[in-house]
């Protein structure tokens, strides 16, 4: 198994893992089925606190305070998520993988300037009927003590082994009693990178979007996320304590757009769904749940 890349208090430099995220992958296609290895990076001793934290707030609707947004860990890590896809061992190319699911599970509020321990992997290979998946999967670290974690399952597809395979029935849609409009700007995509570091062509302008085959360019999946969250956050029967918010990604969400926050409330689980403006298609589905 390799070594963790470990890097202390300064994530690695995006600038060049774009870069190497343009170069081919050159065993792409030489094998039915790849194996993901197991590459890890760890960053340590990061500040949460960073310059774009203010603004990542106010663009996704945080409350500013003295507790992280619980998508913020998420962010801090992208550049080690970056850093492990863009490396030569790593077999499949970058542009064109799909963020499927997402679930994150905080222990705790996180503290506006604490430090953590950041440790990524690759693991949970599997072969689907859409192709190859994958977790990224992120733990953050204070003091030793397990406080946030995420698993982000990404998908390579696979070419369909015939073109008149059958479409699957999508399942009934679910109706809740509670829903808030969400507006999306045509310029989200590049007011996120410059918070995020997510520069992928497909969120940034129409036409590159384009290129990859969207009509227009797309809201990032982790953003809208973040935003349902802080719409959920501020209603009253939400409550603080161990949490976990997962979701599974859908029907992109075109900008600029607008989309409906549907959801209802429970004890310990609340479901919730970002569906299109017409109401009739699911951006994502997930569950929050207390823990």
């Amino acid at each position: 198994m390799p070594k963790p890349m470990v890097y202390r208090h300064t994530p690695p430099a995006l600038l060049p893992l774009y870069g190497k995220a343009l170069l081919p992958k050159s065993r792409h296609g030489q094998e039915a089925e790849p194996a993901i290895p197991a590459l890890e990076a760890q960053l340590l001793g990061v500040s949460t606190d960073t310059p774009t934290l203010a603004d990542y707030r106010t663009l996704c609707g945080f409350r500013h305070g003295a507790t992280l947004p619980i998508t913020w860990p998420h962010i801090l890590a992208f550049p080690l998520h970056l850093k492990l896809l863009t490396e030569p061992a790593f077999p499949l190319p970058l542009l064109g993988l799909v963020h499927l699911r997402n679930t994150i599970t905080q222990h705790r509020p996180l503290g506006t300037g604490e430090n953590l321990d950041l440790h990524v992997t690759l693991a949970n290979q599997q072969s689907t009927e859409r192709g190859l998946e994958f977790d990224l999967v992120t733990e953050a670290r204070a003091s030793g003590r397990l406080v946030w974690e995420e698993a982000s399952t990404t998908l390579f597809r696979k070419k369909p082994e015939t073109s008149n395979q059958a479409t699957k029935q999508m399942p009934p849609l679910a109706n809740y009693p509670c829903s808030e409009t969400i507006t999306a700007p045509e310029n989200l995509g590049r007011q996120y990178a410059k918070v995020s570091g997510d520069r992928n062509p497909i969120h940034l302008h129409a036409l590159s979007a384009k290129a990859f085959g969207f009509p227009r360019a797309i809201a990032h999946g982790m953003w809208s996320k973040a935003r349902a969250l802080t719409l959920l956050e501020t209603q009253k029967d939400w409550k603080e304590g161990p949490v976990r918010a997962s979701c599974q990604f859908k029907k992109p969400l075109l900008l600029p757009g607008a989309a409906i926050l549907n959801w209802k409330t429970g004890d310990d689980r609340w479901d919730y769904q970002l569906l299109n403006a017409g109401g009739d298609a699911p951006h994502f589905t997930g569950c929050i749940d207390w823990l």
